[in-house]
């Protein structure tokens, strides 16, 4: 597969690149974690930058922008274990993160050296974040097939990074093309499982890589399981982003705190996905410096019963064993029969030097 460009975004410390070849970009999403409290919104932040993530995403929307106030049933949340018998309307009420925090929240976020950006899930909101000059855009797995949202972000000509979810090959690839068509050229698509918490048995992180080939874009993973593996495993698989969820403790009554990394968690995610990528390294056959000292116990040929002068070398008192001083094992068979150019002790490495040449 050919190298791909790097999407590139403006933060407050210069330029960041995302993408093969670069440290994973990784995203705690706040979403409706601060449970309508601005304080608790600023602890998260706080939190945010102290596990040593790169951004920090919001959502931006309200209850009226989503759907309308209704408990008809169509509007009802039945197949969710988490939001169950609750309306839409009541749910975004409760989820939303209101609009004038934004700004302070962005200030808040880029003084402790996190980026800052969000999901629009309206036109209204594309203008609200525009003005504020987030460096990119989010699409939400449930809004991929709004086309005229999409048309909307791309009139920015912001980076977007677009999350799967229940997408189709065929809806994706509109997607992208849409992006592309009103003015995005920097695109990921992040795969995601639409279901919280995700069973890790339904990730099928193997899309990832396919995402990379078939559309030529990064890709990431947008993690709802309630473990590191997922987001871990994807690193190696390609991934040049990774999104989960953060919230200060899972039993608080944050709307998606039940799937959701506390900061501990976070911390941790972040030191293995930094340890995965060092890992990964490059290709590489060569010896490392590590490895130099190590080359010597690798086994050689050695002198096992002292010869004399003119002596041949046999089996008997020649060997191949440890450590690796001598002349390498695929020597051996051209050494037996050669004779000695001097006296040599039992456990004296065996080199060209003491091989007479006639």
């Amino acid at each position: 597969m050919k190298s791909m460009k790097p999407i590139s975004i403006e933060t407050r410390g210069g330029i960041r690149h995302i993408g093969p070849g670069y440290p994973s970009f990784i995203v705690a999403e706040l979403s409706g974690n601060h449970s309508q409290s601005y304080k608790t919104a600023c602890k998260i932040i706080d939190a945010i930058a102290d596990t040593g993530a790169d951004a920090v995403k919001l959502q931006t929307y309200t209850a009226d922008t989503m759907t309308i106030d209704s408990d008809k049933k169509y509007f009802k949340l039945t197949g969710s274990k988490l939001w169950k018998g609750e309306t839409l309307y009541g749910l975004y009420k409760k989820a939303s993160t209101p609009w004038d925090w934004h700004p302070r929240l962005k200030s808040y976020a880029e003084k402790r050296g996190l980026v800052f950006f969000s999901t629009p899930f309206d036109n209204t909101a594309v203008d609200f974040l525009k003005k504020m000059n987030v460096p990119l855009y989010k699409v939400a797995s449930y809004e991929l097939t709004d086309t005229p949202l999409l048309q909307k972000i791309a009139s920015t000509k912001k980076p977007v990074i677009l999350s799967r979810g229940m997408a189709s090959i065929k809806e994706i690839g509109l997607a992208i093309n849409t992006l592309r068509k009103y003015g995005t050229r920097q695109i990921a698509v992040l795969h995601c499982i639409s279901s919280y918490p995700t069973d890790p048995k339904d990730m099928n992180l193997r899309t990832i890589p396919d995402i990379m080939s078939r559309f030529r874009v990064i890709s990431g993973l947008s993690d709802h399981s309630i473990t590191n593996n997922a987001a871990i495993a994807s690193i190696a698989l390609g991934a040049s982003i990774i999104e989960k969820h953060i919230t200060l403790n899972r039993h608080d009554k944050g709307v998606d705190s039940k799937f959701s990394l506390e900061p501990h968690e976070f911390k941790d995610l972040v030191k293995a996905v930094r340890e995965t990528e060092n890992a990964l390294g490059k290709i590489h056959y060569a010896t490392t410096l590590s490895e130099i000292n190590d080359k010597l116990y690798r086994r050689s040929l050695f002198i096992t019963k002292s010869i004399r002068k003119g002596e041949k070398f046999t089996k008997n008192n020649t060997r191949i064993i440890r450590p690796g001083y001598g002349l390498a094992p695929r020597y051996f068979s051209m050494v037996i029969g050669k004779k000695a150019k001097k006296n040599i002790e039992r456990g004296t490495p065996l080199t060209r030097r003491l091989i007479l040449s006639k």
